[in-house]
Order: structure tokens, then C-alpha cells, then sequence
């Protein structure tokens, strides 16, 4: 690299074509009444977000998480019983048609993503491909 390179400067391309589709989700009973308990401390407004972190064994991971009614763009939001869940659009096509779960294990327990979209799972359940 020639000295009169150094500090040059380049752009990555970004994807403006987002592929972005309706959401649905379906949750269960036990995963009904563990949202319910995690909202019941949560300030007037906030929403379980759901979204897909790059990461695990299987390339993505799940993340939730309970924070204030985001107010940009690009937001889907489902009503359950009174539990108001947020899905970025980035994350629509690949978290469209999942149910959540809850489960109690010996071996622990919590949220659990049964995804029809995944190509395939990791055994530990929390990542996907």
C-alpha cells in the first residue's frame, strides 16, 4: 500500500432489497403465562421484542427481550392476550410462523423457538440455520 493510501476510506454495499412479510406467531399456554409473569414488572408500554442475532452453532440466535415500544419504522406488532409482541421487519422472513414455548426441564428451562422456517437447529434449541 502506497503511503498516500493510508486513511483511505471505502464503503460497504448495504441490501436495500429487504424481503419483508407479515407476521404471525402463535404462543402457547405455558409460554402465555411466562410472558405474562416477565411483563407483570415491565413499565406501561413495553413489548417482548423478538428478534435474530447472528451467532450460536447454527449461524443465528434468538433474542428476547423486554424493553419500550420501539417508535421507528419498520415494526410489526402481534397482540396476545394482552401481551403486545414487537418483529423488526429485518427479521420477518425468517421469524414469521414460529410458536413460541415455554418449558420447565430438569436440566432448566425457558422460552423455547419451534421455527418452521429453519433449515435446521441446533440440539441446545437457541440457534438456527
Amino acid at each position: 500500500m502506497a503511503e498516500d493510501d493510508c486513511g483511505a476510506t471505502f464503503a460497504l454495499p448495504t441490501a436495500d432489497d429487504m424481503e419483508v412479510v407479515p407476521v404471525t406467531i402463535d404462543v402457547t399456554d405455558d409460554a402465555m403465562t411466562a410472558m405474562e409473569g416477565a411483563m407483570s414488572n415491565a413499565e406501561n408500554g413495553d413489548v417482548l421484542v423478538v428478534s435474530v442475532l447472528g451467532g450460536g452453532c447454527s449461524g443465528f440466535m434468538y433474542d428476547l427481550q423486554i424493553q419500550t415500544r420501539p417508535q421507528d419504522e419498520g415494526w410489526q406488532f402481534i397482540s396476545c392476550d394482552g401481551v403486545t409482541i414487537a418483529v423488526h421487519d429485518r427479521d420477518s422472513v425468517q421469524l414469521s410462523g414460529i410458536t413460541l414455548d415455554f418449558v420447565n426441564s430438569l436440566m432448566g428451562g425457558g422460552f423455547k423457538v419451534i421455527n418452521p422456517n429453519a433449515q435446521k437447529a441446533c440440539s441446545c434449541g437457541k440457534s438456527f440455520r
